[in-house]
């Protein structure tokens, strides 16, 4: 199982960037899978993380403090996972990160249980 995100970069506040997640070694929608991100200084916090019931009893939470921002999809011919990132803040600089689990299910805390961690790919929003 590999995960690889990617799609950081320097944005200015009230800009959009695209992070993807590529995934190999399982299929997207299988299992759990959430993005997370570690901002310099601070632990590491959950952004989204969607859990797979079947159909449409899928489920994505999204943390509050992105909440109207952010937004996941999943492109299962491609095998990756994207995160939209809208109207970004100075607070949403952080090294983005994508991880899954071979649970179906998100925990309540979301990190716990992920298995399976990708490389991270740095987010900086600067004016």
């Amino acid at each position: 199982v590999q995960l690889q995100a990617s799609g950081g970069g320097l944005v200015h506040p009230g800009g959009s960037l695209r992070l993807s997640c590529a995934a190999s070694g399982f299929e997207v929608g299988d299992y759990a899978i959430g993005w997370f991100r570690q901002a310099p200084g601070k632990e590491r916090e959950g952004v989204s993380c969607t859990s797979f019931r079947g159909g449409p009893d899928d489920n994505t939470a999204i943390a509050d403090s992105v909440q109207g921002r952010f937004t996941v999809s999943i492109d299962k011919d491609k095998n990756t996972m994207y995160l939209q990132m809208n109207n970004l803040k100075p607070e949403d600089t952080a090294v983005y990160y994508c991880a899954t689990t071979f649970d179906r299910l998100c925990y309540s805390q979301w990190d716990y249980g992920m298995e399976f961690w990708g490389k991270g790919t740095l987010v900086t929003v600067s004016s």
